[in-house]
């Protein structure tokens, strides 16, 4: 896949999650085969106005090439004025979010708000395009709600006005995360624009994957939820895309050591503090479907020092050899 003239040559993309996608984590997927990664998504307002957080969400590691910073908000001329920064961190493409769901980003304009107005969205896709000379993308939802399922009206408006890429997440905002994903708004979607459309929702597994590519015809797939706890799934959907291999399960033993390796490397980045505290949140995930999972998560949520973590994952290593 082409953004532009960015070149994309494995393009099975992580998802830029609030609050989970940071840099540590997207390291991480990357080494296990993610072509493609996005920032968690920064504030054009809290970016422009010069706020210290923002700057961490938007440092892209070494590792992460090619990569996109995803930045959100309702002003255009706000939103240009953001994008001029974040080429201080040398992405390869900016990315403009208008699919987010949470209700204090689209009950304030931004995120999915835009598809309810899909005229200040093109005004923002232009006012970027026109400010930054790397490539554009959008990311964005079915619709706001049943009612009003306007994605390829809305990727229309993003190709005519600069977007050199777009991402369709298959639900309304009503559903948020909750039904099926709808492959058939994707594929109207890769049927309706010329610029690379990547489809994003439901892609768990290997087989998951290939029912996103066969349905819809999309250029690229884009995983979210389904890497939590779950690096490795882009190493095992690129050997079966490429070369038809399911791989074997990855046993309780790696698990633990790929959560100690991600945790240590949150802390190094974040300090001890926050990194041992995002860590709990973390821990959940590599530790779902364990034997013990459920008593030992208990004991993550309290979780206060790295100590602590390397005696938890040897208790479940154990458990559960």
């Amino acid at each position: 896949m082409k953004i532009k003239d960015v070149l994309v040559e494995n393009p099975i993309c992580l998802a830029p999650m609030a609050g989970v996608a940071d840099r540590a984590f997207r390291e991480l997927c990357v080494e296990y085969g993610a072509g493609y990664t996005v920032s968690e998504m920064v504030s054009s307002k809290g970016l422009t106005l010069g706020d210290r957080k923002s700057a961490e969400l938007l440092s892209l590691g070494k590792n992460e090439n090619p990569a996109a910073v995803q930045i959100f908000g309702d002003d255009p001329e706000i939103m240009a004025e953001a994008a001029v920064k974040c080429l201080e961190f040398n992405p390869q493409v900016i990315d403009i979010n208008m699919g987010c769901p949470a209700p204090k980003v689209a009950m304030n304009g931004g995120g999915a708000s835009l598809m309810k107005n899909p005229s200040l969205a093109g005004e923002i896709v232009k006012a970027v395009s026109s400010a930054v000379d790397i490539p554009i993308t959008v990311k964005i939802r079915k619709g706001w709600d049943d009612e009003s399922v306007n994605a390829v009206k809305m990727a229309e408006i993003a190709e005519k006005n600069g977007a050199a890429a777009i991402t369709v997440h298959g639900r309304t905002r009503t559903q948020m995360y909750s039904g099926k994903v709808d492959y058939d708004i994707i594929a109207d979607v890769k049927r309706a624009v010329g610029i690379p459309v990547i489809g994003n929702g439901d892609i768990v597994d290997e087989q998951s994957a290939a029912i996103m590519l066969e349905r819809t015809n999309c250029d690229a797939i884009m995983i979210g939820r389904g890497a939590l706890g779950n690096p490795w799934i882009f190493r095992r959907i690129n050997a079966y895309l490429t070369e038809c291999r399911v791989l074997p399960d990855v046993s309780v033993n790696e698990k633990m050591l790929v959560m100690l390796r991600h945790i240590k490397t949150l802390i190094e980045y974040k300090g001890e503090y926050t990194g041992i505290r995002e860590a709990r949140h973390h821990a959940g995930y590599y530790t779902k479907g364990l034997h013990g999972g459920a008593s030992y998560r208990r004991l993550l949520s309290q979780l206060e020092n790295y100590e602590q973590l390397e005696e938890i994952a040897f208790n479940i290593a154990k458990e559960n050899s």
